[in-house]
């Protein structure tokens, strides 16, 4: 049964077994009332409707004064303005929208305490918010009671058509789980008590439901034969649900959590209480609040401490937070211990921080700058200017400043956060915190599982000595910055497994030194990289070197880049380096052998700060905010943890790290939690949590072992894991757990110590080799990652001359584009490359020597590839058809004779991701009624008409013709849904629209193309501009266009908005030849969307389908035959090319040079009767070397290159000698 059934039209009710007697039947059917009503369907391809009303318009009144007139914390002057206000606003409406953000705010407020019942409880009662994370643990669980429970907080069965459905699916899964287990007590029991609601909306529906329990097993009802285990039958129901959920009204507005910073209720308490303070007759520089319920004041000299009169008086308020002063009155500052952030507020000091530290105080040592030197009192003001504003209270003329995003220990780099931009610092793009709500999805990081880590390994970068530091792009998430023991600093594409270029250490301008590195130099001009690391933007990076200099570099992308700033930052080593906004200027911190903490300016280069208290190397820093408080810890070789704040006072923070270990500090990419990881001189490492409010240690993470050498590395990602390369492996740690979750091999050859690092989605993760290498390692979604990267094999490459040069030079900014690499483009045997040059095409020169250095490779043996033909039982046709499921674990093909055929590889212990694989043998898949999947055919021979399908994004429908109406089938039930567009004309080719799977393009018989709405059966436009039958269509979202490519060998171009066409244009002819007067020609994007793959018979090109400009041909020899068809590779790197003499070539898609052929020898059996070769090829959607054929016998053959191989053929060097990245 399957799980739109309450949707779907009346099914057969299945026949009765012997077993049970009819009057058990008729007895449970007595009980029910049975009467029928309609139940609504849904279209097929048509989503469920989305909620469209918005949010209700907030209240303008001020956040900060509403909660003071909620709170017991009130002023008569706030009582008196409020009263003011309401005059405007209706207070009814008022008090309602601020009783709701009220609940919001304590959920936070529960939820950050840890009260997790309280927090559910609260939501039902409430019903504002649904929490879904929450709502799928009880699913997940079987929680049934507690589901239903929930649920009636926000909806009840009979409210409306989504109600229904949600209540059904949960009984009726119920009710199988019972049917499962044997119990058929409880079976009958649900079905009287549970279920026996619905007969009245579907009497055969309810009938069907019953007779299941006649069945030894359900699955023998066929809607319910692909039913699971229960776990997987629960996980299907819940992506059901929540489908539903999003699109039923009475959950509008309920399934969003408001976007809040962290402890917003105790910041609005502490502005509360800061405008009691300020209204204070007498207040005092170091306030002490011991309770909350009673009003502030400051105390008289002759009353206890914290005495005060029950009743509020403006001017008797007493301000929250010990150690704290006054804030600038203008805005409000947070004041309150434990409130969310590490500093308290202190009288004066500049740009009003505070001037020490709450919570770490315990072992608080406040070491004063040498340098500095008080000018004045520190306070507000002289007493006259602070009473004359206690007179008159002020409140901000605008909103709550905003907070600019610091650099902390890199991290910051990484963070799936909005950006903003700095009204003062220059159009500084920055982070702004969210605050994370445990219940309430942010991104993708509660819904994680061990399986969402990166572990599959994609590529290995090899580098020249060993790795110390590594760095992913803030941005562009498939650049990494790498630096090594040598030197050198290597910037790498990870999508095109390329290096962009490489630097060597080199000091710019030597003069400028001073003289003692000037002599270190001279005996020793080498230096070692110890960090790398990005600025928030990424349009810079930072290296710190072993011998005092730090580089900073510009990047714009691409090749552009160039040396920024040479800074002599230290005696000695530079240890570490971090990016951080202080007062919104983009600055650098650093830190070295001489102890000591320095911040630059990162535009001019200018010391703004030097930090000097620690009394050992400094080891580390890490910058950060909270509340407005901009501070920066450091961390040192004897285990000494200090905090700064951008002043010249001295540290605020003295304290031991864990076994006095030299440690690395990170915060969560929330910038909520802070952890910690070093080894000490004794070889023991230390993985914790810092609580910040107490300056002491929330948990301790087990797992690490003991080292002879190194200190271990660690990182964060996705506000879930932790992840330290410890004992040549990764180890990874649940933010929330002790103990370790698992362990990453990674393929082995690690060090003891590897250095590790995750992108900014946390679906990349690089770790560093014995070998000198860097080891990419992805995810699912980082696969995808690398084969959509924007710019990869059409980017502009660096040139790194045989001279030397690299980024900072001069030499190294000239980028190779498609035109540059004009003679690098040779003619491979018969085969020409032609090239655009200066708009004018001609052909490659050949390149001698080089040219013939670059041997193809000839696969004639099997041994040499993996093959396999995949079993059929189905009478043998031609292949017309043939495409992979978007899965990856199924393979789809269309006969000549209209018959679909699926194969769907299984998960087993050989194929633990059950993807397509020529080493094991799929299932032909086949529903339990046996029915096909085949097309109507027309009154000719189905053989001569002309075959086309296309797939939906999530594999649940395809739409299909062979010369007949278009049909619409279920993939898992092979049923037919709907046919349309009877012909003539026939359709010819299809494609789904790729923001609508309603709208489809098809391309006909008669030169047409028909944009149709299958949803609402019509056609919307009809185009014309091809003179013969259509033959190819392909989308681009990234241009918003429909390219078409017609048997008239024309390819058109067509506005998706208007459906206009913007331009057309014939393929390019060799001189001295012709095309077919009718012939295929078909086309497919780069995964750029830019750049278009246009096969024909004769040719491969390459066009910039913009405004069509030719940019490669690739003309096939005489001996091959015609090409019978031709993909990219799922990373758009290769270009598989199938030929009428049974071969497939393997072109290198950046310059369409030959790099592999495979002969038929390789991959057919032998059969000297008949000629047998591919008609069509397609790749693997994430398996960038796979590819299958279908065959003009009928079979369908997957073939991959040899395990001991791994890729097909070597790829051809590039014009400096710098070879392309293997696939």
């Amino acid at each position: 049964m399957s799980y739109q059934t309450l949707h779907r039209p009346r099914s057969r009710i299945p026949q009765r077994t012997d077993r049970v007697s009819f009057d058990m039947l008729s007895h449970l059917l007595k009980h029910i009332n049975l009467f029928q009503l309609r139940i609504p369907n849904f279209h097929p391809l048509h989503d469920h409707p989305k909620p469209t009303h918005p949010f209700p318009t907030r209240s303008a009144l001020p956040t900060a004064l509403m909660l003071v007139n909620i709170s017991m914390f009130v002023s008569t002057d706030a009582r008196i303005i409020l009263r003011s206000v309401t005059k405007t606003y209706n207070l009814s409406t008022v008090m309602t929208s601020l009783s709701r953000e009220l609940v919001f705010l304590i959920l936070q407020f529960l939820d950050e305490e840890k009260y997790k019942d309280t927090v559910h409880r609260l939501e039902l009662e409430s019903g504002y918010y649904f929490n879904m994370r929450y709502f799928e643990e009880l699913v997940t669980n079987g929680e049934w009671d507690e589901v239903e429970k929930y649920l009636s907080g926000f909806s009840k069965l009979e409210d409306n058509r989504y109600s229904m459905k949600i209540f059904f699916e949960i009984r009726k899964q119920k009710y199988l789980e019972a049917l499962d287990k044997r119990d058929r007590a409880k079976a009958v029991d649900i079905l009287v008590k549970d279920l026996k609601v619905f007969a009245g909306f579907n009497e055969d529906l309810f009938k069907e439901i019953t007779l299941l329990l006649t069945l030894d097993d359900f699955r023998a009802n066929e809607q319910l034969s692909k039913y699971g285990d229960t776990k997987s039958a629960r996980g299907v129901m819940f992506g059901e649900l929540k489908k539903l959920i999003e699109a039923n009204p009475l959950f509008r507005d309920k399934l969003q959590f408001p976007v809040l910073k962290s402890s917003r209720l105790r910041t609005l308490i502490n502005q509360s209480l800061n405008w009691q303070h300020q209204l204070c007759k007498n207040p005092r520089p170091n306030p002490d609040i011991r309770s909350l319920f009673l009003d502030h004041t400051c105390n008289q000299p002759n009353q206890p401490n914290g005495a005060r009169a029950a009743s509020p008086s403006p001017g008797t308020n007493h301000l929250m937070g010990g150690g704290g002063g006054v804030p600038k009155i203008a805005g409000f500052h947070p004041l309150m211990g434990g409130g969310g952030g590490l500093f308290q507020p202190a009288p004066g000091g500049p740009g009003g921080l505070p001037a020490n530290l709450s919570g770490w105080m315990a072992n608080q040592s406040v070491v004063p700058h040498p340098s500095a030197a008080p000018s004045g009192p520190m306070g507000l003001g002289s007493p006259n200017n602070a009473g004359a504003i206690l007179k008159r209270p002020q409140t901000p003329s605008g909103p709550i400043p905003m907070e600019y995003q610091t650099a902390d220990s890199n991290h910051v780099s990484k963070r799936s956060r909005p950006y903003g931009t700095s009204e003062e610092g220059g159009n500084i793009p920055v982070n702004i915190l969210p605050v994370t709500y445990a219940g309430h999805p942010h991104g993708h990081n509660n819904t994680l599982s061990p399986d969402d880590l990166p572990k599959v390994v994609v590529t290995t970068l090899a580098h020249g000595s060993p790795v110390m530091s590594i760095d992913f792009h803030p941005i562009q998430q498939i650049v990494l910055l790498v630096g090594t023991i040598g030197g050198d600093v290597y910037l790498w594409d990870l999508g095109a497994r390329q290096r962009i270029t490489e630097k060597g250490f080199d000091v710019w301008k030597l003069d400028a030194c001073s003289k003692e590195l000037q002599a270190s130099l001279n005996a020793d001009a080498t230096a070692s990289v110890n960090h790398v690391a990005w600025s928030p933007d990424g349009t810079l990076f930072g290296v710190a070197y072993s011998k005092s200099l730090v580089h900073i570099y510009s990047f714009q992308g691409g090749s552009d880049i160039r040396n920024h700033l040479e800074i002599e930052a230290h005696t000695g080593s530079v240890s570490h380096l971090a990016f951080s906004y202080p007062n919104k200027q983009l600055s650098v911190v650093t830190c070295g052998d001489d102890r000591i903490i320095k911040v630059w300016d990162a535009v001019t280069g200018e010391k703004r700060y030097t930090f000097e208290g620690h009394e050992a190397p400094v080891f580390s820093v890490c910058p950060h905010y909270k509340e407005n408080i901009q501070f920066v810890f450091s961390t040192a070789t004897d285990g000494k943890i200090k905090a700064w704040l951008y002043d010249n006072v001295g540290s605020r923070v003295d304290y031991d790290a864990p076994g006095h270990s030299s440690t690395r500090m990170a915060y969560s990419s929330d910038g909520t939690r802070l952890f910690s990881c070093g080894t000490n001189k004794e070889g023991e490492s230390f993985l914790v949590e810092w609580n910040e409010s107490e300056g002491s240690i929330k948990r301790t993470y087990l797992g690490l072992g003991q080292r002879a050498a190194g200190i271990v590395q660690f990182d964060t990602t996705r506000n879930r894991f932790l992840a330290a390369g410890d004992e040549s492996t990764i180890k990874i740690w649940d933010m929330d757990n002790t103990n370790p979750l698992t362990t990453i091999h990674a393929d082995g050859g690690l060090p003891a110590s590897p250095c590790v690092r995750f992108n900014r989605e946390g679906i990349l993760l690089a770790v560093s080799t014995n070998d000198h290498g860097v080891r990419i390692l992805a995810t699912d979604d980082g696969i995808r990652l690398l084969r959509t990267a924007e710019t990869r094999s059409f980017a502009p490459v660096m040139k790194v001359p045989a001279g030397g040069g690299g980024f900072g030079s001069s030499s190294a900014n000239a980028g190779i584009t498609m035109a540059d690499r004009t003679n690098s483009f040779a003619a491979m045997e018969n085969n020409e490359v032609r090239t655009l040059v200066d708009g004018k095409p001609r052909i490659a020169d050949d390149l001698g020597e080089r040219s013939r250095a670059c041997k193809v490779t000839e696969i004639t043996e099997p041994s040499q590839c993996c093959s396999m033909r995949l079993a059929d039982n189905v009478p043998v046709t031609k292949v017309s058809r043939l495409i992979y499921t978007n899965s990856g674990s199924g393979v789809l093909a269309l006969a000549s004779n209209a018959v679909h055929k699926l194969w769907k590889w299984q998960k087993s212990d050989h194929n633990l991701a059950g993807k397509a694989t020529a080493n094991a043998q799929p299932v032909l898949w086949q529903p339990a009624s046996g029915i096909m999947m085949t097309n109507e055919t027309s009154d000719t021979n189905p053989e001569d008409a002309i075959p086309c399908f296309a797939l939906s994004k999530n594999d649940s429908y395809v739409m299909s013709a062979s010369g007949g109406k278009i049909s619409l089938f279920n993939m898992m039930t092979f049923k037919t849904m709907t046919t349309f567009m009877p012909p003539p004309p026939a359709a010819t080719f299809l494609a789904f629209h790729p923001l609508d799977n309603n709208i489809i393009a098809i391309g006909m018989e008669d030169s047409s193309i028909q944009i149709y709405n299958v949803r609402t059966d019509e056609v919307k436009t009809k185009l014309n501009g091809h003179q013969n039958r259509i033959t190819g269509l392909a989308f681009s979202q990234a241009l918003n266009i429909l390219v078409s490519s017609g048997a008239d060998s024309q390819l058109c171009v067509w506005s998706m908005d208007g459906w206009e066409k913007q331009s057309n244009k014939y393929l390019q002819v060799q001189h001295g030849r012709s095309l077919p007067a009718v012939s295929d020609t078909r086309v497919q994007f780069h995964l750029d969307q830019i750049h278009l793959l246009v096969v024909h018979e004769t040719q491969i090109a390459i066009y910039d389908a913009q405004k069509l400009d030719w940019w490669m041909q690739w003309v096939r020899k005489e001996a091959t035959g015609p090409i019978t068809s031709a993909t990219y590779s799922c990373d758009s790197q290769s270009i598989f090319v199938s030929f009428e003499n049974g071969s497939v070539d393997v072109l290198t898609a950046s310059n369409l040079r030959l790099r592999c052929r495979i002969n038929p020898t390789a991959y057919l059996p032998p059969n000297p009767s008949s000629r047998v070769y591919p008609l069509v090829i397609a790749a693997h959607p994430s398996e960038t070397n796979q590819f299958a054929v279908g065959l003009n016998n009928g079979a369908v053959h997957v073939v991959e290159p040899s395990e001991t191989e791994g890729k097909w053929g070597t790829s051809p060097p590039l014009e400096n000698g710098a070879a392309v990245p293997d696939n």
